[in-house]
């Protein structure tokens, strides 16, 4: 079985795949949008765009997206097409599409399936200047892809079941019997295989495997499709406690309004395997006939203007670029003590996957 062939039966259809054009010369677009067998459409009249155009593979949060492509097509009179699905299903296709991909550009919400593509050598060299924007740990080790933005692993709990003074300090904790019934699981999310990886890498795969298996028996009966709706569980009341990336806590804080909000978020010890800092990151297919207009979409995100996007934004992820700090109320970046892991260390995420299906979380 190929890597993304394992990845492949990760995924469990976190998003429709969203088909969206953009043309900047009709600022409004005609709001033809048609939805027809999980396919979205969208239509512009006004001719060829003259500023060029490019075709984003989009595996991160669409609202993140946008944004920066709406202040990319503006400044650049670019036109940027967003196709949009679940990040190790688009490089799945970028795989099996080979160079009669229609990509340019591949975004992706952490950094093992930019990984996988750089070892199928299906990735341009990123601009070096671009590259110099974004500190070198958090970008390929090759000049591959560019970090964008972070985000970082944080316990969500509902203090009216679990008091704060009884919450786990590690995530190696959460195996103990003691949390049967306690902990909401979404182990089909991509965004948990970092978190199994961090695990193997410290401890061995078959450390990782028994902590999955005890921690998939303490959730029985808790097991969630994504981390969108293990928060809103939380939050109900209706398990205790969970393991999410910060941004999903904020966001559902940002819809709810803070009274609607029953839940908390802490941080587990200092340097510990589950305290694990994810990266988004940017890459230019190899393949691309739109090469120089994709270097520039991806140096615009790695820009002043592009992070001050992410800073002020709704997705409540952490720029990495440009010096830029996040503008959120959210523990501030550098504050941040994750456990240290490389880039290299976490790898394709093949073997997470595997050890996810051999515990049949997948």
């Amino acid at each position: 079985m190929s890597e993304f062939e394992l990845h492949r039966g990760a995924w469990r259809g976190r998003m429709a795949g969203i088909r969206r054009s953009r043309n900047p010369r009709c600022p409004l677009v005609l709001a033809l949008v048609v939805v027809l067998g999980g396919v979205l459409l969208t239509a512009c009249g006004g001719g060829a765009n003259p500023g060029g155009s490019i075709t984003v593979y989009n595996g991160q949060h669409l609202q993140t997206t946008e944004a920066l492509v709406s202040a990319f097509e503006n400044r650049t009179g670019i036109s940027v097409n967003i196709r949009s699905d679940d990040e190790s299903v688009l490089a799945d296709q970028i795989v099996t599409e080979g160079g009669r991909t229609p990509a340019d550009v591949f975004l992706s919400e952490n950094s093992p399936p930019l990984e996988v593509l750089v070892s199928k050598g299906l990735l341009a060299p990123v601009d070096r200047s671009t590259l110099a924007r974004t500190p070198a740990r958090f970008s390929s080790a090759v000049g591959k892809w560019v970090g964008i933005s972070a985000r970082v692993s944080v316990v969500d709990y509902n203090p009216s079941l679990l008091p704060p003074g009884r919450l786990p300090t590690s995530v190696m904790d959460l195996a103990q019997p003691r949390w049967k019934g306690k902990i909401g699981l979404a182990g089909q999310e991509t965004d948990f295989q970092p978190l199994v990886t961090s695990i193997a890498h410290a401890f061995g795969a078959a450390v990782a495997l028994r902590w999955l298996l005890a921690v998939k028996d303490n959730a029985s009966g808790h097991l969630y499709a994504s981390n969108e709706v293990l928060v809103d569980a939380i939050n109900r009341g209706q398990v205790a406690v969970g393991i999410i990336n910060q941004y999903y806590w904020y966001r559902e804080r940002a819809a709810l309004g803070a009274s609607g909000m029953h839940s908390e978020i802490a941080y587990f010890a200092p340097r510990d395997v589950g305290y694990l800092l994810d990266v988004s990151g940017a890459a230019v297919l190899r393949s691309s006939k739109n090469g120089s207009a994709a270097q520039k979409f991806v140096a615009f995100m790695t820009s002043r203007a592009g992070q001050e996007i992410i800073a002020h934004g709704d997705s409540f992820e952490y720029p990495l670029a440009s010096g830029v700090t996040t503008a959120q109320a959210e523990t501030p970046f550098d504050e941040l003590q994750p456990y240290q892991i490389s880039i290299a260390a976490l790898g394709t995420g093949v073997l997470a996957v595997r050890l996810l299906q051999e515990a049949q979380l997948l």
